[in-house]
C-alpha cells in the first residue's frame, strides 16, 4: 500500500471516529429537556453526514483518478514530463512551467481527449496550481467514462 493510500485510509478512520464522537454530543443534546439543546443537538447530527458525503467524494475522486492512472501506464501513454524533481520529491516548478504551454495546447487542441486532461491535471500540479489540477483531472474522468 503506497503511503498516500496509507495516509488517505488513516485520515478517513480518524474523521470517522470524529463524526461518530460528534454524533454521540449531537444525541446527548438532543435528548436534554431544553429546546435550544434540542435545536444544538438536531445540527449537530446533521453536521456529521456533511462530513461523511466530503469522505466519499474524495475517496472516488482519488479511486477514479488512480483508475485512469493505470490505464495509461498499462497503455505506456504515462505523460513523459521533462522537468525535474527536487530532493524533497516534489516537481522543480519553475521547470514545470517551462513545460506547461505544450500540455495546455494538447488539452485546448483536443478537449475530448481524456488523456491530455489527466497530463494537464499533473503538469498544473507540478506548477502548484491544486485548483486547476483537480478541476483538469475531473475533466478528464468525465470524458473517460463516456
Amino acid at each position: 500500500m503506497s503511503s498516500a493510500k496509507l495516509g488517505a485510509v488513516v485520515m478517513s478512520a480518524l474523521v470517522f471516529m470524529y463524526l461518530a464522537l460528534l454524533g454521540q454530543q449531537g444525541y446527548l443534546f438532543l435528548i436534554q429537556d431544553n429546546l435550544v439543546s434540542k435545536a444544538m443537538g438536531i445540527t449537530i447530527l446533521i453536521l456529521p453526514f456533511f462530513g461523511l458525503w466530503g469522505i466519499i467524494a474524495e475517496l472516488r475522486f482519488g479511486l477514479a483518478i488512480e483508475k485512469i492512472g493505470k490505464q495509461l501506464e498499462a497503455e505506456g501513454a504515462w505523460p513523459r514530463f521533462r522537468f525535474g524533481v527536487l530532493p524533497s520529491g516534489r516537481a522543480n516548478k519553475a521547470e514545470a512551467m517551462q513545460e506547461f504551454g505544450e500540455y495546455k495546447e494538447k488539452a485546448e487542441a483536443d478537449p475530448e481527449n481524456w488523456r491530455s486532461w489527466f497530463s494537464l491535471g499533473l503538469i498544473y500540479d507540478a506548477c502548484g496550481n491544486r485548483k486547476l489540477a483537480r478541476a483538469a483531472m475531473r475533466k478528464a474522468i468525465a470524458l473517460n467514462q463516456r
